[in-house]
């Protein structure tokens, strides 16, 4: 028991029997048949999605307010009207392609039953006392949750859970939640994926992994998401995906998620016994885990200014989250970061790779919100919030500000969330399986809301003639797409084939860079980022190597943004000028807006805020794609 959550199982199985006949989650809509999805021949579109979201069913999601289960979700993803927790009415503008509700495994469902149980069924008055507080809003329900966890790890809970109950109350959720997610599954419009959340936190540093399922009810059905309880390391949870698809002959990935509050663990050099990592078990890693969240409302783990220093754009989404560790209970220290953010783990990768001939960090990026609302937006002016104590109200409040500190002087749970982030990945069809293999071999993007449009192939012989015919033919016929891997061929240097269209109805872009990692022959590690496309370049000429900033049309008072500067499209070939065909290498594509207001700056106008001047009102979104790798010819 050495996590909150963990903690959260134990007071969960205090009710297990007396919340046995409180089983209440929606049927669904049921019935369904589906007719035969038509798949083109090569990926032709992007797919829009969230991996991440928890409903009501997630004990802490629940705890803080949020009474929205896993049908009004789902219902909001494809695109239909709900009511928020605080009564607002909620539509997203476009829907979402796909969801993936992600619960947290540990504790599953039993605070909501706590809450929805019969009072005068409760055996004692401690769980009545719970109870009433539950259903008393959102503050008295966040006092509720913390006296539960705290209750749980103390002397007089102890030996009080009957395994055998928690395993059955479990067994009910789910099988409810199973049922549901299909309801809403329509192949070739909406995809509903079954996954949890194992959420691993040693000494409050984050080590969560979103499980996400490529299967149907007739395979997901026969098992039970794993807890902290049956195994508190990334190797276990590996073990029991193993098992899954061997008894059921199914498909299963693991996501890494806000490696940005790990203080160093989530991407080490090091295996599980300490030494330097292995060859098996650097392919493990890389085999369960195609995939890393890169960005999402708890800041973004790109890139730190600290291990970056040369790039101009590498604090987005930094402020407060490098200061400590997920609960806020230990610091943060500059020799964590390396563990931290994306940018340096692909680069631990390569040096990795050099070592043992295996990569564990060959993965794509994506986003997600992980939102505890159940409403996955990522627009900044239609932010929910990460919780219900941060979501909108009818009557209008003050979310901004001040930051709630936990104790430790470490605020950063208010003005310091970002809006978003969502997946994109091109595939062939909007089906579980389509969008889950396109998922393991990487062919995906993350933005930070905004849904660009991007492309990224390389090879060998791309040249700028291309772009003049049907160049994404010819990107998979001679080349690979993001996500792949380019082997060597002894000579030249490879080339890029690079597009970014803006969100239609979103800000113009103001560049597009390919970010570069490399090994040199010490190996050592490094990197370097390109400018290879931008807006007026016959008026933003570099210096330095740089391309100038491209300008301001925000103006806070509305807030708006003019797309007055920066262009709709980018689109150019591109050749690293300092290729060295001996040496490891990756690029992933970086592509930034103009500048637009963010979520805060339209809170300061709808409910007349005056703000602190630490706060940022101005941001430039971004997309980052997965990596194409480079391969020495062996």
């Amino acid at each position: 028991m050495t996590t909150r959550r963990a903690r959260c199982l134990l007071a969960a199985g205090l009710l297990a029997t007396a919340l046995a006949a409180c089983d209440k989650l929606p049927a669904g809509l049921g019935g369904k048949t589906h007719k035969p999805v038509h798949l083109t021949e090569y990926p032709e579109r992007v797919f829009w999605g969230d991996t991440h979201l928890h409903t009501a069913n997630s004990p802490d999601a629940f705890g803080f307010g949020n009474r929205l289960g896993p049908e009004e979700a789902l219902r909001f993803a494809r695109g239909e009207e709900v009511t928020s927790t605080m009564g607002i009415k909620a539509r997203l503008a476009r829907p979402l392609d796909f969801l993936v509700i992600a619960d947290h495994s540990d504790g599953l469902g039993f605070v909501k039953a706590l809450a929805d149980a019969p009072r005068f069924l409760l055996p004692n008055d401690k769980l009545k006392h719970w109870h009433d507080m539950f259903n008393a809003g959102p503050e008295q329900s966040s006092r509720a949750m913390a006296e539960m966890i705290d209750f749980a790890g103390s002397p007089e809970a102890k030996g009080l859970v009957d395994p055998k109950k928690v395993a059955e109350q479990t067994a009910s959720l789910w099988a409810e939640h199973i049922k549901t997610v299909e309801a809403y599954n329509e192949p070739g419009r909406f995809t509903a994926f079954f996954g949890f959340e194992y959420t691993l936190m040693p000494s409050g540093n984050n080590l969560h992994r979103v499980v996400m399922f490529r299967d149907g009810p007739d395979k997901v059905g026969k098992i039970q998401p794993f807890t902290t309880v049956q195994g508190d390391r990334p190797e276990a949870l590996w073990d029991y995906m193993d098992a899954y698809e061997h008894t059921q002959h199914g498909h299963v990935l693991a996501i890494p998620h806000n490696s940005n509050v790990s203080n160093g663990l989530m991407f080490q050099l090091t295996g599980p016994d300490g030494g330097p990592m292995t060859a098996a078990q650097a392919r493990r890693r890389a085999a369960h885990e195609p995939l890393v969240e890169v960005t999402q409302i708890k800041g973004d783990s790109e890139a730190h200014p600290f291990l970056s220093p040369s790039d101009e754009f590498a604090g987005f989404g930094v402020a407060g989250w490098d200061k400590a560790n997920l609960n806020a209970k230990q610091a943060t220290t500059p020799d964590m970061y390396g563990g931290n953010y994306v940018r340096e783990a692909l680069k631990r990768g390569l040096m990795i790779a050099d070592r043992t001939g295996q990569n564990p960090y060959r993965f794509g990026l994506i986003g997600s919100t992980d939102s505890h609302t159940g409403l996955a937006t990522a627009d900044e002016d239609n932010f929910f919030g990460k919780h219900t104590g941060n979501e909108p109200t009818p009557e209008g409040k003050d979310r901004v500000a001040p930051a709630m500190d936990m104790g430790t002087g470490l605020g950063r749970f208010n003005w310091q969330y970002l809006a978003g982030g969502y997946a994109a990945v091109w595939a062939r069809g909007n089906t579980r399986e389509e969008i889950f293999d396109a998922m393991m071999r990487r062919e995906v993007y993350a933005t930070t809301g905004p849904r660009m449009t991007v492309r990224f192939f390389g090879g060998w012989d791309f040249a700028a003639g291309d772009l003049k015919g049907d160049w994404v033919r010819a990107g998979y016929r001679r080349g690979v797409p993001m996500g792949g891997v380019l082997p060597g061929r002894g000579k030249g240097a490879p080339s890029f084939i690079v597009s970014a269209l803006k969100d239609p109805i979103g800000a113009n872009l103001d560049r597009v860079q390919v970010v570069k990692g490399w090994t040199d022959a010490a190996g050592k590690a490094h990197e370097k980022v390109f400018d290879v496309a931008w807006s007026s370049p016959e008026t933003r000429r570099p210096v330095g190597g740089k391309v100038p900033a491209v300008g301001n049309t925000v103006n806070l008072a509305v807030p708006n943004y003019a797309n007055t500067i920066g262009a709709p499209s980018l689109v150019t070939v591109w050749r690293d000028p300092e290729f060295d065909p001996s040496r490891r290498a990756f690029y992933y594509l970086r592509v930034i807006e103009i500048p637009t207001p963010r979520w805060v700056a339209y809170d300061a106008v709808r409910y007349h805020l005056r703000l602190a001047r630490e706060i940022p009102l101005i941001s430039q979104e971004r997309a980052y794609t997965s990596p194409i790798w480079y391969e020495p010819k062996s």
